[in-house]
């Protein structure tokens, strides 16, 4: 049986060692191909002093060599930190720092970026570099990551860890502005991928079209779905809607997952989507946010034979839910139902279930559950509590995720998002913490205050407005837009700024962000 990450790749690979894995560009793997090169990295980690458990981050684009790198790191016991390449330097040092990484893997083209942030982390003693330009001079230790994947692997193997050790670590947004790690077991990883392809029906027939960030967890899951299965992953990165829809068609694709944003940019009347067809194009799938019902109905006429699978989730726990494609016309604006071995709660603040049609805190049971924030038992304690509602057979040991999120069922068992309880933005897919927009803006020198919140927006499902109280003088909103530009990643860059004489403040003392987002004509359930 497969329990850990890496058993998958191996099992498949012994199954279909011939069939199509990995396409890239021009690059085409097969799975014997991708095993090999998974092998060699993994026995040269080792070599240079990898030991289980340790952090190893992978700074890299989509490519060949980040899937490689992430079975890799599994197969040499490591622990894998996929970091989202649109990040910058500060950001992805806190990273690194964070998790005590002892080898960063990116490209030769990505280090000189990152040469004066690498004091930063302590840990760091080892950098891995595609060659993909002159490497620039570096205090580590580098070695070449091609090499690496030559690397003869020995006939006698030792294979370390068991499914409930740490594989990975997700860092997404929290709300003290800093990103947090999300630790997620070898077994949360393969019940993901067993799950997912169960109900969207993954076959070894599948072609499935990645263009999420494996730093997310539904981009990490189609890699692993497809892997498990044994179907064909195919790599890009894209500018242009007709990008992907040339893909689709050139590569065949059978699945397509995506967030609000790639769905409206693909159902654009400049995209061309609707003068093609796409026969092969089994199905899509979108999660990160609500999709727009404009942009829905133009997607269910585009794509007629394909079924559409609305999606909720959270990274501390996978996805949560889906709706089928079946219920789209009768419930087009629910999440669903619990995806297969989850239970859904829907809970008061006293920990009692809430009755169909009362709001409460959607709390997540099963076998993704994370298993905690990485050095950060506080915020663990809060997110993760036991299951008060458990039968009794099963006690009171059994950890919960709750997820902040409120939601509703009706009275047949579908849930329906409402808002969130704290202050945290989604937009295109993205969790954003306002803390860490705000900390940007108050670098500028020019504003006195400032606080960040989330609008509706049709597109990003919500926009980063900002409101800034100026330091004195005048504020130019235009230029305080393209300071922030230059050192947040284009999803965190608000996309309004308002000013104002002062914030409107809880009798504590406190911003009181419920009450500028009334004054947005929004109200997000805080």
């Amino acid at each position: 049986m497969d329990f850990l990450l890496h058993h998958m790749l191996c099992t498949t690979a012994h199954r279909f060692p011939d069939k199509e894995a990995l396409v890239h560009g021009h690059e085409r793997l097969k799975y014997a191909d991708v095993l090999r090169s998974v092998s060699g990295l993994a026995q040269a980690l080792r070599e240079i002093g990898i030991k289980r458990g340790d952090r190893v981050g992978i700074f890299l684009e989509h490519s060949v060599a980040q899937v490689i790198a992430i079975f890799g790191i599994s197969y040499a016991g490591a622990v894998y930190v996929p970091i989202n390449c649109l990040l910058f330097p500060n950001q992805l040092a806190h990273i690194a720092a964070s998790c005590g990484m002892r080898v960063l893997i990116t490209a030769n083209s990505k280090l000189g970026s990152l040469l004066l942030v690498l004091p930063k982390i302590p840990t760091l003693e080892f950098v891995v570099t595609l060659s993909d330009s002159e490497a620039p001079s570096t205090p580590l230790r580098r070695f070449d990551f091609d090499e690496m994947t030559r690397n003869a692997v020995p006939r006698t193997w030792v294979d370390w860890g068991i499914s409930r050790d740490l594989a990975a670590i997700l860092y997404t947004s929290g709300s003290t502005g800093k990103p947090k790690g999300v630790m997620l077991s070898h077994a949360n990883i393969m019940a993901g991928a067993s799950i997912v392809s169960a109900y969207l029906e993954i076959t070894d027939d599948d072609r499935i079209l990645a263009v999420l960030p494996f730093s997310f967890d539904a981009g990490l899951n189609q890699l692993t779905t497809a892997f498990q299965k044994g179907s064909c992953l195919v790599l890009m990165n894209f500018v242009f809607a007709q990008e992907i829809l040339q893909t689709l068609s050139e590569e065949r694709i059978t699945g397509l997952a995506g967030v609000p944003t790639l769905w409206t940019l693909l159902t654009q009347p400049n995209s061309g989507l609707l003068k093609q067809s796409f026969p092969d194009l089994r199905y899509i799938t979108n999660t990160g946010g609500a999709m727009p019902q404009s942009v829905l109905s133009i997607l269910r006429r585009a794509l007629p034979s394909s079924k559409i699978y609305l999606m909720y989730g959270l990274t501390e726990a996978f996805r949560s839910t889906y709706l089928r494609p079946e219920e789209l016309e009768r419930r087009p604006t629910s999440i669903g139902k619990a995806i297969p071995d989850t239970e859904i709660l829907v809970l008061r603040d006293d920990g009692t279930r809430c009755l169909p049609g009362e709001v409460g805190e959607l709390v997540h049971r099963g076998p993704t559950v994370f298993m905690g924030y990485w050095n950060d038992p506080a915020l663990t304690e809060k997110t993760l509590q036991a299951n008060r509602v458990a039968p009794a057979e099963v006690g009171r040991e059994e950890k919960v995720c709750y997820s902040g999120d409120l939601v509703m069922a009706d009275d047949e068992g579908f849930f329906y998002y409402v808002g969130r309880r704290d202050t945290m933005i989604k937009s295109s897919g993205f969790r954003i913490s306002p803390t860490e927009v705000e900390e940007i803006l108050f670098q500028s020198g020019v504003v006195r205050d400032a606080a960040v919140v989330g609008v509706p927006d049709g597109m990003l499902g919500q926009a980063i407005k900002a409101f800034v109280v100026p330091q004195e003088g005048r504020v130019d909103p235009d230029e305080l837009l393209a300071f922030c530009a230059e050192r947040l990643p284009k999803y965190m860059v608000p996309k309004f700024i308002e000013v104002i004489p002062d914030l409107p403040k809880t009798n504590s003392g406190k911003v009181d962000y419920s009450e500028l987002q009334r004054r947005e004509g929004y109200e997000s359930g805080l």
